[in-house]
C-alpha cells in the first residue's frame, strides 16, 4: 500500500514537471514571436494566398505606411489597384532611424511617399477599401487602406476608389509591429487583382 502511494506521488510529480516544462516552452515561443495579437478585417478579397509575415525590428513600432498602387488602366486594360503595403517602423519619435518592412507585393504600380502619424504616435488599427467580386467585369479586390494612429488621427492612403471601406479592425493596445499580405499572383491573360487582404501584428512592447 505504501509503495503504491509513493508511486502515485512520483507520477503526479512527473506530470507537474512535464506541465511546467510545456508551459515554459510555450511562453518562450510566444516571447520570440514578439507580438501579442493579430488584427484583421472581414471584407478582404477572396483571391490569392497568404504570403510570409514581416516584423519591425525589436523595440520598433509602425509609425507610418506607404502603398504600391497601379493607376487606372482605362478602356480594355486590366486594373489591379492596390498591389502592396509597407510599414515604416521607428523607435520613439525619431524618424531618422526608420526601417521599412514589406510582405509580398504585386508586380504593378509605383510606391507612394510614406504617410506618418504625428508626434510620437503610432499605427493601432486599420480599415480596408475592397471592391467585391463583380462577376464578368474587371475585379480589383483591395483598393486602399486607412490607419488610425494612437492619438486618434486617421490617415488615408493614396489608393483608388473602387469598392467601399469596411469596418475598422480591433485596435492594438501597444501598436502595430508587423504585417502579412494575401496576394493573387499574375494570371497571364486572366483578370489580375494583386493584393486582396492584409493582417497586422500587435507589438508586445
Amino acid at each position: 500500500m505504501e509503495l503504491g502511494t509513493r508511486a502515485k506521488l512520483l507520477l503526479l510529480l512527473l506530470l507537474l514537471l512535464l506541465l511546467q516544462a510545456t508551459c515554459f516552452t510555450r511562453a518562450q515561443a510566444d516571447e520570440q514571436n514578439g507580438y501579442t495579437a493579430v488584427i484583421e478585417v472581414t471584407n478582404g478579397g477572396p483571391w490569392g494566398d497568404w504570403a510570409w509575415p514581416e516584423m519591425c525590428p525589436q523595440g520598433f513600432f509602425a509609425r507610418g505606411f506607404s502603398l504600391k498602387v497601379e493607376p487606372p488602366q482605362g478602356g480594355p486594360g486590366d486594373d489591379t489597384a492596390l498591389n502592396g503595403m509597407r510599414l515604416h517602423c521607428a523607435r520613439g519619435n525619431v524618424l531618422g532611424n526608420a526601417h521599412a518592412i514589406e510582405s509580398k507585393s504585386g508586380r504593378w504600380g509605383e510606391w507612394s511617399e510614406p504617410l506618418w502619424c504625428p508626434g510620437s504616435s503610432f499605427l493601432v488599427a486599420f480599415s480596408l477599401r475592397v471592391e467585391p467580386p463583380i462577376g464578368r467585369g474587371d475585379d480589383t479586390a483591395a483598393n486602399n487602406v486607412r490607419f488610425r494612429c494612437s492619438d486618434g488621427k486617421e490617415l488615408e492612403g493614396p489608393g483608388l476608389s473602387w469598392g467601399d471601406f469596411g469596418d475598422w479592425s480591433p485596435p492594438c493596445a501597444k501598436g502595430v509591429c508587423g504585417l502579412q499580405t494575401k496576394i493573387e499572383g499574375p494570371l497571364g491573360s486572366g483578370d489580375d487583382t494583386a493584393l486582396n487582404d492584409v493582417l497586422f501584428f500587435c507589438c508586445r512592447s
